[in-house]
């Protein structure tokens, strides 16, 4: 069959883009992470915790993330995503169905959230990202954001229906039935439409398949492997400017609905801004992808950190609900766009040879610090009894990563071009000038 035949009118990579988007709605980060401060709410009432006992569960998630998302990663690579993601997505199903059963004792809390962790390396971003990145070159930055509204629609919507659900049914039932919406919605459509690679049907990324006969090795063969990859300063400034980041967005987010409640503001109050925070992450999505695709991503990747610098400054200084809502756009617009950042800085710098290892690597940096930070949050104010000490220190470590990601050079692989030039240039290989240093 002919790479023609294969042409539709609409590029069946925006098709793949879709389904991931579907399942990135119902995945680990919307029900787990965005979720995680309206669910800890009514776990340290149940279990009467101090705040940063409810923290550490999630701690625990993040942390046995940051393990298990490089050795997913290697097993996309080496597998392919189809043979990693749904198995780990079933699994994800089946550990949140399996909520309803959990005692009263703080250790099956911490063992739920640890199993949680395990499985959302294979289950989560890296999969789908893999995935797109695959079937898209010159528009990766918008694929991916695509993609990623699959993530900000849900960080939207999920935490006033888990304030629903938790409220109707307790936070057990309300796990149990975000784990069978799991199986039933993002899963068979995964399954069915979430092709993983566009030679398969006859395409190049952008469905330029009219430049095949110029392209001598598949896009996914070219890159670093991860040895190479962890000598080079790209790596390292990335991952530093991440972990700052990273730590300082979870921080804020994990604690809102608390940091509101402490200010008077009623549950749903706070349930209303914190979805406010996924508008945020909604526009950092769209906004980051088409933007990085005009400009040099460590310049927009600057802009959008310093936007979650200036939201945590703001919820440190001021109490009004309205300002607090603002905070939350602005913090969600950083977390908006760290996904789209790690993703597409990984294959301009790194290549896709290894993507899904490089990949997890940076998301376990993404993982670890998430958890410290929102664990961290939660010491500062059980030994100084207020938010705004630690929401000063956060502020500071964002603009950290907005001047840290400023010093990442150009781009070490640069956008493919359908031209009929040379193919070591025009068709997507390493820049002559900016090979590995």
């Amino acid at each position: 069959m002919s790479a023609q035949d294969h042409h539709p009118r609409v590029f069946y990579g925006w098709w793949v883009a879709l389904t991931a988007a579907l399942g990135l709605f119902l995945n680990t980060a919307t029900v787990i992470v965005f979720t995680f401060g309206i669910f800890a709410k009514a776990i340290g009432q149940e279990f009467h915790a101090a705040r940063s006992s409810i923290s550490l569960a999630f701690t625990i998630h993040n942390l046995a993330a940051a393990m298990c998302v490089p050795i997913a990663g290697r097993l996309v690579d080496r597998y392919g995503v189809p043979r990693v993601l749904i198995p780990f997505a079933i699994m994800l199903g089946l550990i949140l169905l399996a909520s309803s059963a959990l005692s009263d004792g703080i250790w099956e809390l911490y063992v739920f959230y640890l199993a949680l962790g395990i499985v959302s390396g294979g289950a989560g971003a890296m999969s789908y990202t893999t995935v797109v990145s695959r079937w898209f070159d010159r528009r990766r930055g918008l694929a991916i954001s695509v993609m990623m509204v699959g993530m900000g629609v849900g960080a939207i919507v999920m935490p006033s229906v888990a304030q629903r659900l938790v409220t109707i049914f307790g936070w057990r039932h309300a796990y149990s039935i975000f784990g069978l919406a799991i199986l039933l919605v993002p899963l068979p459509a995964v399954a069915a439409f979430l092709i993983e690679k566009p030679e398969s049907m006859g395409l190049l990324p952008d469905g330029a398949a009219e430049v095949r006969a110029a392209v001598p090795l598949a896009a996914d063969a070219e890159g670093l492997t991860m040895r190479e990859t962890l000598r080079t300063s790209e790596f390292w400034t990335m991952a530093g400017a991440l972990g700052l980041v990273t730590a300082s967005v979870h921080a804020c987010f994990i604690h809102l609905p608390a940091i509101l409640s402490d200010r008077g503001s009623t549950a749903q109050t706070a349930a209303m801004v914190s979805s406010l925070f996924g508008v945020g992450l909604l526009l950092g999505r769209v906004g980051c992808g088409y933007f990085l695709d005009q400009f040099l991503a460590p310049r927009v990747a600057a802009v959008f950190f310093a936007c979650a610098g200036i939201g945590a400054a703001t919820l440190a200084t001021t109490e009004a609900v309205w300002s607090s809502c603002a905070a939350s756009v602005l913090v969600g617009l950083g977390i908006g766009a760290e996904v789209d950042i790690i993703a597409y800085l990984t294959t301009r710098y790194f290549g896709l040879r290894s993507f899904g290892e490089i990949f997890g690597w940076l998301w376990a940096v993404f993982g670890v610090s998430g958890g410290i930070g929102a664990y961290l949050m939660g010491v500062g104010f059980d030994k100084t009894g207020s938010y705004t000490l630690p929401l000063a220190g956060f502020s500071v470590a964002a603009f950290t990563a907005m001047l840290l990601v400023l010093f990442l050079g150009p781009y070490r692989y640069r956008v493919r071009t359908s031209g009929s030039g040379d193919a070591a240039t025009a068709i997507g290989s390493p820049a002559p000038t900016l090979g590995a240093r």
